[in-house]
């Protein structure tokens, strides 16, 4: 799927819509309700298919046959980058300058520089920047998340976790943008906020109503999901990759409350309905 400009990936996709309806079938998908759903993305059932074999055979997907029927859940290794009720996504905290940063300090041994290459990964992936080659810094309301992760991937034992206060007489506002590329990360959400601002209008009017009959809702819940778990998709990055720091810190004309604001009133809008359609087709193929 490509909008704007902006592939998405049919995986993060997936998990997507795994975090947000796996629960109405048990976490488990049949393949027919996958295909429909994606077919309701653009996305035809030939490529989705060559797609979820392909994931089969890397361990991301698991499959089983219930109720005559072949039926595929993510791995639990993937479904734990996103659930429904994830906070984090929905509502991310920002810090205030008050509060203590996190520095994750390690060591990998030379033989493994494969997980030192997977630690580094995966402190970024939950907003932690690089002060020097074993540094790096987070805020601290990252740390319980990150240290879960990193426990679950067996890669605690590399490394220590302190509370740091900032004690330079250098303005910090000069070095987070050392540690964190805010710059890219700015982009990135004025790309995401030429997507979809622009989109706050139309959908307000469309879901006023009223509507002339029963299939008019089931189209409008449809349009609603295909615009809603692209829009989530790319969404959910942003509150791992933004360390959400203190607006003091940085740098003036930052796009990410105009960029949060925008998501939080569009998935307030999109999500029942979107939802609908989603339990729809499960219910019919489910239970």
């Amino acid at each position: 799927m490509d909008i704007g400009g902006t592939k998405l990936q049919h995986q993060n996709l997936l998990v997507t819509l795994f975090g947000l309806y796996g629960e109405t079938s048990g976490g488990s998908f049949p393949v027919s309700a996958i295909v429909e759903m994606f077919d309701a993305l653009g996305i035809r059932s030939q490529a989705i298919r060559s797609t979820l074999s392909r994931l089969k055979s890397n361990g991301v997907l698991v499959n089983e046959r219930a109720r005559g029927e072949s039926h595929y859940q993510l791995s639990a290794e993937v479904l734990d980058s996103f659930r429904k009720d994830d906070r984090r996504i929905f509502a991310p905290s920002r810090s205030s300058s008050g509060e203590a940063l996190i520095l994750a300090i390690f060591s990998v041994p030379e033989s493994e520089r494969n997980r030192r290459y997977e630690l580094r990964s995966e402190l970024a992936s939950m907003g932690f920047g690089m002060v020097t080659g074993g540094v790096a810094v987070g805020p601290q309301l990252a740390f319980e998340q990150a240290k879960a992760r990193l426990d679950a991937r067996e890669l605690t034992k590399y490394v220590e976790f302190f509370r740091a206060d900032y004690m330079s007489p250098e303005e910090i506002r000069d070095r987070v943008a050392q540690w964190w590329d805010l710059e890219a990360l700015d982009r990135q959400y004025t790309d995401f906020l030429q997507l979809y601002v622009g989109r706050l209008g139309s959908w307000q009017l469309q879901l006023e109503g009223p509507f002339d009959s029963f299939e008019q809702r089931i189209e409008l819940e449809r349009a609603a999901f295909s615009f809603y778990v692209p829009m989530l998709t790319r969404w959910r990055r942003f509150p791992y990759r933004d360390p959400n720091l203190p607006f003091e810190y940085l740098p003036e004309g930052w796009k990410a409350p105009q960029a949060k604001k925008t998501f939080l009133t569009l998935h307030a809008l999109l999500a029942p309905h979107a939802e609908l359609y989603a339990n729809r087709l499960l219910g019919s193929r489910v239970g």
